[in-house]
């Protein structure tokens, strides 16, 4: 049992590490972007939880590999039982090594989802419009509450989604977001609404 909880820690924690980046991922198939920053705090914590689903899961494994503990407890008991062999006693699959191994693989997926996240985001097709346009336009957006590259996607496809947006490049270590539109077709408000739409929050604009 204290093994069990032991392994549903870890998994928390794992799961917990990622949140940040998980989030704008269920917000995008949602189709909402109210909670996509919500859990954005949890990232300076990322590394922290990241050691504790390691240390907890090796433990577990060490516990699993190396069973001194119960080996010790059986052979103490052996002279109150009966010495007559019977079938062999089959381990709980909760309990198993098998368990315990896709446990394991889960949370590795989930510390090392900000990694793939970019794959769960449709890309866009850029819209075309020629270099000497007058009407192309570059602005500089500084945002806050982006945490990964998934943050980055989730800001990018927004943006590119609307009309007259030729280009959208985001930076989460930067915080911020640079865009390339045609002011004949669409507005900075416009665009301001899809990022505040993600559910992060901008904290200033310049044109660049």
């Amino acid at each position: 049992m204290k093994t069990n909880k032991l392994i549903g820690s870890g998994v928390f924690a794992a799961i917990a590490s990622s949140l940040c980046c998980i989030t704008p991922v269920l917000a995008l198939v949602a189709g909402t972007g109210s909670f996509a920053s919500a859990f954005a705090w949890l990232e300076p914590a990322r590394p922290y939880l990241i050691g504790f689903t390691i240390l907890i899961l090796g433990f577990a494994w060490y516990q699993k590999l190396f069973p001194k503990n119960n080996a010790a407890e059986q052979a103490d008991c052996s002279c109150d039982k009966d010495e007559t062999p019977g079938p062999p006693v089959k381990t709980k699959f909760l309990h198993s090594k098998t368990f315990l191994a896709i446990v394991t693989g889960f949370a590795i997926l989930m510390i090392t989802f900000p990694s793939y996240a970019h794959i769960f985001y449709p890309k866009k097709e850029k819209q075309v419009t020629a270099a000497e346009n007058p009407n192309l336009q570059r602005m500089v957006f500084t945002i806050s509450g982006m945490t990964c590259s998934g943050c980055e996607e989730h800001v990018e496809h927004k943006v590119t989604g609307v009309r007259g947006v030729i280009n959208a490049d985001a930076s989460y270590e930067m915080g911020l977001a640079i865009v390339e539109f045609d002011n004949s077709k669409t507005t900075i408000d416009s665009i301001e609404k899809a990022i505040i739409a993600t559910g992060y929050t901008i904290t200033g604009i310049q044109i660049k």
